[in-house]
């Protein structure tokens, strides 16, 4: 089961989905809590776009599951390269529990941890062009915004 994944443009959820069930079922867990980000229809953009340092974002990525290695957790991540058009959607994070409480509180811990300090860099399309989201980004620890 993929459980990293990166895609060139829109990510298909009920796919994406369908196989992270499929997997919770032959895990014997309890509980798939997901979050889906979409994009929305804001400030004028016609999508938003995304550069992404794999490397830095796959250490992020395996941080989170070394860290709860011991309690029967799996976490899931999706995320789009390029363009995505409004409506569609651009990320979406999974988390596999045997039990709801635990998984529920790391939804969000998770979710969260992301938008501060995973290595992706998120751009406005407005017009065809993209123009850098400066004021909705946040500077990686230990490295300066890419421009």
């Amino acid at each position: 089961m993929q459980n990293f994944i990166l895609t060139q443009g829109a990510l298909n959820i009920p796919e994406i989905y369908a196989k992270w069930y499929e997997f919770s079922i032959k895990q014997n867990c309890g509980a798939l809590l997901t979050f889906c980000g979409i994009v929305r229809d804001d400030n004028n953009i016609e999508a938003l776009s995304f550069d992404i340092y794999e490397p830095l974002l796959k250490t992020w990525f395996n941080s989170w599951q070394e860290k709860f290695q011991n309690e029967t957790i799996k976490f899931m991540f999706a995320h789009s390269i390029g363009d995505v058009k409004i409506g569609e959607s651009s990320y979406f994070a999974g988390i596999l529990s045997k039990q709801r409480k635990l998984g529920l509180k790391l939804i969000n811990d998770f979710v969260e941890d992301f938008k501060a300090n995973a290595p992706i860099w998120k751009y406005d399309v407005i017009n065809g062009k993209r123009i850098y989201a400066k004021d909705r980004s946040n500077k990686l620890q230990g490295a300066g915004l890419l421009k």
